[in-house]
């Protein structure tokens, strides 16, 4: 191409040359020489270089008009030496484009890591300096999921075929194409990737998603990385649905562990809870036993003092054993109660002293206050009231 000549699309198309030249170098140079013959493989090639003109040319430093699809690709195809000879007949190319283009949609994948904090992307030999996710065009009858498998297999070399959801997808038309991609979790960074492809894929790296630009001004991959936002272009339109998915996904497992851990905990809870009720209960009944066992003990010792103060006289030992034999066992009494020796003193003398009363006298003697005085040791403080039981018995 002559000076004349490239001064001359310059002036007609309104687009510096040497923004041409790096349009051109990015994305249509680098196309492998059999792809060339296939100007709708081409026309996709232009699309980019497009979108990218619009995105960081048009602006007012650069002081650049947009303009449409079919002037663009007019200013490549009559740039690039081999297109030019089919420049006459742009219209009749782009119009085949647009029909395979709105009859082909586009299938991928986006692959996160273990704690989705990073994301594989895959850079082409065809987009200089342009990172994208590694997907492609559907076959003719062929399912979403198998397009998406089988591309992300011919660009990374990773087979995802276990581990897609047809249900977990990103999904965007943009220029009147869809494109879908696939969310996969749980990639190991220390994975090899290979492309598999020739002259097609030029690296694969793992990028941090929140140093990703959310636009086309958003300068954090610069900051960070020291790549501007023009490198990621192609990824710009699916990072801010990408980034609240990862985030509805965190919450969803954190309210997930939340829940497992207090209702871990609630049960434990339970468990101690009715642990102690039981212990509680089975005291109480132990208590309640003994109790029972010790009154029905003092009863029958009070009744069998009445016999012999009404009697006036003191039964046979061998009697009286047998008699507490028949109601409680013979050892519990002794842990129970102990006698003091001092109220034994008092009731012998006091079965001295009253042989000659009358039973009227008996009757309202029967037991002094301090007849029948015992020391439980496990109720230290507790005493009976035993004129009030006897009374009970009359």
């Amino acid at each position: 191409m002559t000076d004349a000549s490239r001064m001359e699309v310059t002036v007609e198309h309104s687009i510096p040359l040497d923004i041409l030249d790096d349009l051109c170098s990015r994305f249509i140079i680098n196309v492998p020489e059999e792809e060339r013959k296939d100007l709708v493989r081409i026309c996709f090639q232009i699309e980019l270089a497009h979108w990218f003109y619009l995105d960081f040319y048009c602006n007012e430093e650069n002081n650049l008009k947009p303009c449409g699809m079919k002037e663009f690709a007019t200013h490549i195809f009559q740039h690039i030496p081999y297109l030019m000879p089919h420049s006459k007949k742009i219209d009749s190319v782009l119009e085949q484009w647009r029909e395979y283009k709105q009859a082909v949609p586009t299938y991928g994948a986006i692959l996160l890591n273990e704690d989705l904090t990073q994301v594989l992307l895959v850079q082409s030999y065809w987009a200089k300096s342009s990172w994208g996710f590694p997907k492609g065009k559907v076959n003719e009858e062929e399912d979403p999921s198998h397009c998406a498998v089988r591309e992300v297999l011919e660009e990374t070399g990773f087979d995802i075929s276990k581990l897609i959801d047809k249900n977990e997808y990103i999904e965007s038309i943009i220029n009147d194409q869809l494109i879908r991609l696939y969310i996969i979790t749980g990639i190991q960074r220390d994975t090899k990737f290979q492309p598999r492809t020739r002259n097609e894929i030029k690296s694969v790296e793992w990028f941090t998603v929140a140093d990703l630009p959310s636009s086309k001004k958003d300068m954090t991959p610069k900051m960070k990385m020291g790549v501007g936002p023009n490198s990621f272009f192609m990824v710009v339109p699916f990072i801010k649905r990408l980034k609240r998915w990862i985030f509805d996904k965190q919450q969803k497992g954190a309210q997930s562990t939340r829940r497992h851990r207090h209702k871990s905990v609630g049960d434990i809870e339970v468990s101690q809870t009715k642990t102690k009720k039981q212990q509680q209960q089975q005291q109480q009944q132990q208590q309640q036993q003994q109790f029972a066992l010790a009154i029905q003990a003092e009863v029958q010792d009070a009744q069998i003092m009445r016999q012999q103060k009404t009697t006036n006289s003191s039964p046979p030992r061998n009697i009286r054993r047998q008699e507490n034999t028949r109601s409680h066992k013979p050892g519990f009494k002794r842990q129970l109660f102990q006698e003091d020796e001092k109220s034994r003193t008092r009731h012998s003398n006091h079965n001295s002293n009253t042989n000659g009363n009358s039973a009227s006298q008996d009757k309202f003697t029967l037991l002094p206050a301090d007849l029948l005085q015992f020391t439980a040791p496990s109720w230290v403080n507790f005493r009976f009231d035993y004129d009030t039981i006897i009374s009970c018995f009359n």
